[in-house]
């Protein structure tokens, strides 16, 4: 199975409202049921100038989604943080790691950022294990952060800083 990975363009918002139509994708993320389609283009045709947006692909079909948000407060220009969204159907599929290299690349050989910072519901373990395999620790929990499906969750704080060679 080959994961292409690219940007997002405004003509990928169908897609990418189909990732986010799943139960898994939109309860593993701060996105609601029932996504619109409006939303999306709107979201992609307005991407502004500190976040960049992915999307991962299998044989043509986009089955993956990154938005990566680089900090623009003067004091906080190393810092990022992101959110990500796999298809259901095709969660464990190394499309979530190939998203997130992605991201780490820009990161660190571009963008010259320290730390990259995530959130992530502490009942998520496969993305828990996720994220500490691509270099990321847990350095704090958050309690009753979200409501999701009739009740408050709690998230990990998560963040990985990058050493410079």
């Amino acid at each position: 199975m080959d994961i292409q990975v690219r940007r997002a363009e405004p003509s990928d918002a169908a897609a990418v409202k189909a990732i986010y139509e799943g139960v898994v994708a939109y309860s593993g993320t701060l996105q609601l049921p029932n996504p619109s389609l409006e939303l999306w283009t709107k979201r992609l045709a307005n991407i502004p100038d500190n976040v960049y947006s992915y999307v991962a692909e299998i044989d043509g079909e986009i089955v993956g989604n990154v938005g990566f948000m680089v900090e623009t407060s003067p004091r906080r220009r190393h810092v990022a943080s992101f959110g990500i969204g796999v298809k259901d159907e095709m969660q464990g599929r190394g499309i979530g790691s190939a998203l997130i290299k992605t991201v780490l690349d820009l990161a660190d050989n571009w963008l010259n950022l320290r730390r990259i910072e995530l959130t992530v519901y502490s009942d998520n373990e496969a993305a828990v294990a996720l994220y500490k395999k691509m270099g990321f620790v847990i350095e704090g929990e958050g309690k009753d952060f979200a409501f999701r499906n009739g009740r408050y969750v709690d998230v990990y704080y998560m963040a990985r800083i990058h050493q410079l060679q």
